[in-house]
């Protein structure tokens, strides 16, 4: 544990825990809720509010262990996204969800919240990881080119979100921009005036936006907005039924209770650093009230 963990003290608001799978995982509370982050992957699998329900969904078929990803909560997909065109053997989504990241600085603010900060490095590149947990939830990603030529890479950060009823669900901040529908093939369309409805699987890859957009669940009766910087694409995923039932690692009747809401730079907005230069993204989540019709 001591390689995970590099700093001499933690703060009150956070500890080191055995968790699921018997996988180390960092308990975060503070006056403005409650938080889990796992050493694995860097991996949050909680945020709870203590003015909502929670916010992060997690598949109770969820694999905890070394060599797989956790499902649910927000996975790091870096340094590509989905499969890598090189190499069809590489894992999906990166080598970033499977390694064991460290714990490098947690700061108490005096605004009740706490941020800590994971590093993972490699020959070519030093990522570090901020989430602050306060009345909203921030997830900073910094990529750092250590190494002496240009580092091209895709970077998400797969938000899982839980809702009452996907099919009950509209998803704003998406109108008039262009997507890359993957589910029909990767054919590029745009978006109308109305607001994204879920009627069947989903995977869309938003281009060229920065736009907020916030899920609107009248069964939870909340608003979720995820802010964002630095980031110049959207993907907003369910599987729907068919592909539910496929994944060994989701449950078949579980997709109803999600949504994911992405906020990333993959496919057309993959990133290039030259050496020595730094990118960060940044996503920041708040929850509010659904506003009575």
């Amino acid at each position: 544990m001591t390689e995970l963990v590099r700093i001499p003290t933690l703060p009150a608001s956070v500890r080191v825990e055995p968790g699921a799978g018997g996988l180390p995982k960092l308990a975060i509370a503070t006056p403005h809720g409650t938080a889990e982050l796992y050493f694995h992957g860097a991996h949050l699998t909680a945020w709870h509010p203590v003015h909502s329900a929670p916010v992060l969904w997690m598949s109770r078929e969820s694999r905890f262990e070394s060599e797989s990803p956790i499902r649910g909560g927000v996975p790091i997909c870096f340094p590509w996204f989905g499969a890598l065109a090189t190499d069809p053997n590489a894992p999906a989504h990166g080598y970033a969800r499977l390694l064991e990241w460290a714990l490098i600085d947690a700061v108490e603010p005096a605004d009740g919240s706490v941020t800590l900060t994971m590093e993972l490095t490699t020959p070519a590149v030093r990522t570090h990881y901020r989430v602050t947990v306060g009345r909203t939830l921030t997830l900073d990603l910094e990529v750092h080119n250590v190494g002496s030529t240009p580092f091209t890479f895709e970077e998400a950060l797969h938000s899982y979100f839980a809702v009452q009823d996907v099919r009950q669900v509209t998803i704003t901040g998406t109108e008039h921009t262009d997507f890359l529908d993957k589910v029909a093939g990767f054919s590029r369309r745009t978006q109308g005036d109305d607001p994204i409805r879920f009627t069947g699987e989903t995977d869309r890859v938003y281009l060229n936006t920065q736009a907020t957009c916030v899920i609107h669940d009248p069964g939870l009766r909340r608003t979720i907005a995820i802010h964002k910087q630095q980031s110049d694409a959207t993907v907003i995923w369910n599987p729907w039924i068919d592909k539910a039932r496929a994944m060994k690692d989701f449950g078949d009747e579980e997709w109803p209770e999600m949504v994911c809401v992405e906020t990333c730079n993959v496919n057309l907005h993959a990133r290039t650093l030259p050496p020595g230069e730094r990118h960060t993204m940044s996503a920041t989540i708040e929850v509010g009230e659904l506003s009575p019709r």
